[in-house]
């Protein structure tokens, strides 16, 4: 396992707390909004202006030291259980291993699954209540 990552969730106000966040702890913001995925603009109309994902990596870390993304508009939200673990994976055998073990009594909340940023990606909601994003990124060619 790579690292696990706090990744944090808002309600449409993503974008300044990330900005906020890497200002205070001297972090670079890499920030992607729902308009950048592809058809992201007419798919998600409501939410072309809410963030996907971002993330915080600071210089001479390996990892993020924060990630985070809007809710889709109407999805529920509240305040101080807006988080989930995210949990970077050395392989596809891991991700597979690990997702399976944290999911055993809980509830799958996005099948592992190839994802466009050129990653294997999946989410659940563990037996405790806690929600969890594993994710395996292809290395690159």
């Amino acid at each position: 396992m790579k690292a696990t990552i706090t990744y944090l969730n808002f309600d449409g106000n993503c974008r300044a707390a990330m900005e906020f966040y890497a200002k205070a702890l001297g972090a670079e913001p890499t920030i992607m909004a729902f308009s950048d995925m592809p058809g992201g603009a007419g798919k998600h109309e409501a939410a072309k202006d809410r963030i996907m994902h971002a993330r915080l990596m600071k210089k001479g870390l390996p990892y993020a030291i924060l990630m985070a993304s809007d809710i889709m508009p109407g999805m529920p939200y509240q305040q101080g259980t807006n988080f989930s673990v995210s949990v970077g994976c050395d392989s596809l055998d891991e991700i597979k291993k690990l997702f399976a073990a944290m999911g055993e009594g809980g509830t799958i909340t996005m099948p592992l699954q190839d994802q466009f940023w050129g990653a294997h990606f999946g989410m659940l909601k563990d037996k405790f209540g806690i929600h969890w994003m594993f994710d395996y990124e292809y290395p690159k060619a």
